[in-house]
């Protein structure tokens, strides 16, 4: 039998049972036929999106300890020099003085990433994400192929629906913005072999927005969505921004999703009407007050274990810098304002940690991410490893949309504006910095203070290595980078040049196995 990652395999489903906490139980329940009640399609619909879309795959690890790791690290949020590093090292790095220092691994990220894109290959970067966003997406088919089966009120199956669509327009979303191309798969237990464009994919993530939010409007304000979308939530999530939305809550979620597949997927140098399209969804989008989609870490790891995200995986003894594999990069570092609490309660001097050799210098740091925070009242903590304690975002997220929407601001010529929610976003967390609006700061200024924040306020949530991208960054460089080199020298106006894939091809442990029909698009990026 065909071993391919888009078609999603009933085992992968694993029951989630609605009571005190989630409940892994037998793998091979509910199957499709055992889910046909109300309680079997709500464990199903829940199952389908927690432990599909983010539990541990073989050879891939956790969604939000493994995918967002590499989005941060190819992002310089983080570093590591854990394997396979050759996946976020520079290209090439040009010291205070001249000096280059090349990457050991001579064919560059992009040639090592295509090298190691081979069925034998398990620890294939390309294939995470991909592995767990079809996996969603196909547990998600099987939930809409049965629900219309199942004695229940319209209002309940609509919820299931809503839910279902939903968290397709999500996993294609991350498809969209990750590969060059895609599989568009919506029945059970099938899939096919027409390759289409990111392009395609990402209005494939639209059509199930807009499905989705065709039903919330129907729903708002019924008692039984309150129900069933309190079923689908896990009580453990139900923590902070994490209970259940109510249907505008998540019709404002959908808008930031919208606007965060604008952003990301367009060049800022191409960037014109989008502006348009982000201001008018942002404005609608995600309310400091609204509820969200959060996962927490629990004792028993069925959700989440306790250092499977990218932050905890930054926490660690002094004298290695990170306890898990993640450095905080000397980059994040020097975005903050001088007097920013947020770093002051988070972060902490350290000895000088210098890495292997042949990992790079782009790891090399002098400072650590401190676990809870120091106390300080009223300011964000950035990690916290208590079991529970550490809301970690699933999809959209308050921070993101304003900083979207202020960025649309600034670039329309509405400096002030961006600038002002700038300030409201470094209030909410407690930064204790002097307000910039006002101050006469130029269209340029403006932008520098946007892209520090976002780096700031989005750090360890999965964003840098899309912004990196957008920004040009990725191609062209950043200059005037603070860089420790193997001796300890602290050079504050290097050059990474970082060269690195920007769309990934598609992994081979789907295409070798499900090789592209004629007229697919092609699987194998440009560059």
């Amino acid at each position: 039998m065909k071993s391919i990652i888009s078609l999603s395999i009933i085992l992968l489903i694993l029951a989630c049972g609605c009571q005190d906490q989630l409940d892994i139980l037998n793998p091979n329940q509910p199957t499709p036929e055992s889910a046909k009640t109300e309680q079997g399609i709500i464990s199903l619909a829940q199952g389908a999106l927690y432990v599909n879309g983010f539990q541990g795959l073989k050879y891939g690890g956790f969604y939000f300890g493994n995918v967002i790791n590499l989005h941060e690290r190819m992002g310089d949020i983080v570093g590591s020099t854990l394997s396979p590093s050759e996946a976020y090292c520079p290209d090439n790095i040009i010291l205070d003085d001249g000096t280059s220092l090349p990457s050991i691994h001579t064919a560059g990220q992009k040639d090592y990433l295509r090298a190691v894109n081979i069925p034998s290959f398990q620890a294939n970067p390309f294939y995470f994400e991909w592995a767990h966003m079809y996996s969603l997406n196909g547990a998600m088919n099987n939930v809409l192929s049965i629900v219309d089966e199942i004695v229940m009120s319209d209002a309940k199956k609509n919820t299931i629906k809503a839910w279902a669509y939903f968290w397709k327009g999500f996993a294609y979303s991350r498809i969209g913005s990750m590969y060059t191309a895609g599989i568009i798969n919506s029945e059970a237990n099938k899939t096919n072999a027409k390759y289409v464009t990111k392009e395609e994919v990402l209005t494939e993530a639209e059509t199930n927005f807009s499905n989705a939010e065709s039903l919330l409007h129907v729903l708002s304000g019924d008692l039984e969505y309150n129900e069933i979308l309190n079923l689908l939530v896990p009580d453990n999530c139900k923590v902070g921004k994490g209970f259940a939305l109510t249907a505008d809550e998540w019709l404002r979620h959908i808008n930031t999703i919208r606007a965060r597949n604008i952003l990301v997927n367009t060049p800022i140098s191409s960037m014109d009407t989008e502006w348009e399209q982000i201001l008018s969804l942002t404005s609608n989008g995600i309310r400091p007050s609204d509820m969200t989609f959060t996962i927490r870490t629990d004792p028993l790891g069925n959700l989440l274990p306790a250092n499977a995200f990218t932050a905890a995986q930054a926490i660690g003894p002094a004298f290695n810098g990170g306890g898990f594999g993640n450095k905080i990069s000397e980059r994040l570092i020097q975005e903050f304002r001088p007097g920013d609490n947020r770093f002051v309660n988070n972060f902490d001097p350290m000895a000088t940690w210098i890495g292997a050799n042949d990992k790079g210098t782009s790891f090399n740091t002098r400072f650590l991410l401190i676990d809870k925070g120091k106390g300080m009242p009223g300011v964000v903590v950035m990690c916290d490893r208590t079991v529970g304690a550490h809301e970690i975002y699933i999809a959209g997220m308050y921070e993101e949309n304003v900083l979207m929407l202020a960025e649309a601001n600034i670039y329309k010529g509405n400096v002030d504006a961006g600038l002002a929610l700038i300030d409201e976003l470094r209030n909410d967390q407690g930064a204790g910095l002097a307000v910039v609006a006002g101050t006469g700061m130029t269209s340029d200024q403006a932008k520098e203070e946007l892209r520090r924040e976002r780096r700031i306020a989005l750090a360890f949530r999965g964003f840098a290595f899309y912004d990196a991208r957008r920004w040009g960054v990725l191609t062209n460089g950043r200059i005037g980078s603070v860089v420790v080199d193997f001796d300890g020298t602290v050079n504050t106006n290097a050059t990474i040049q970082y060269g690195y894939l920007e769309y990934w091809d598609v992994p081979v442990a789907e295409s070798f196995y499900n090789p592209p029909t004629a007229g697919s698009a092609p699987i194998v990026g440009p560059e």
